[in-house]
């Protein structure tokens, strides 16, 4: 479903469950000023549509013994379709990284890591990542501070739709 059509309705669901997706049906109809049915049809027009991609708990990784968060830029040697098809196969693979983008600049991934501490992770850097074929360089940046972080898409602002309305 392209983002133009997304009516004002379906942009407010998208914005309530993106902050609780814990929502009753009921919950979501009040606070979108719709009816229960017509609500729920809606959510379910999203999820079959790929929209919603579906719910998860956002989890505190420090509070989880997760302290160590990294972001991995690495270039690959040969940029043919195998080798990146195999480089991300096998990096979908290992549970430390969290999140991989194929990107374009200065690097070919951007890899999203989290580890217990720096010992743990310069164990999967060392003995994990940099054992990958076909790694050129890698180049890696350590989080200091979570800033912000509630991943939360400005749905109303992309589909040109004033909220307030």
């Amino acid at each position: 479903m392209p983002i133009d059509a997304l009516s004002r309705e379906d942009c407010k669901i998208l914005e309530a469950l993106q902050e609780n997706g814990r929502m009753t049906t009921a919950e979501l109809a009040e606070v979108t000023n719709l009816s229960s049915s017509p609500c729920w049809r809606r959510v379910r027009r999203l999820e079959e549509t790929g929209v919603i991609r579906g719910y998860s708990a956002d989890i505190d990784p420090r509070k989880v013994g997760l302290g160590v968060l990294v972001y991995i830029s690495i270039r690959i040697e040969k940029h043919t379709e195998a080798e990146a098809l195999r480089f991300e196969k096998t990096v979908a693979g290992l549970d430390e990284v969290v999140t991989c983008h194929s990107v374009a600049g200065g690097a070919d991934f951007i890899l999203q890591v989290v580890c217990s501490d720096l010992d743990a992770f310069a164990e999967f850097s060392m003995h994990t990542l940099r054992r990958i074929p076909g790694i050129k360089s890698m180049v890696t940046n350590f989080a200091l501070k979570e800033i912000k972080a509630n991943g939360c898409l400005p749905i109303s602002t992309a589909a040109g739709v004033d909220p307030k309305l």
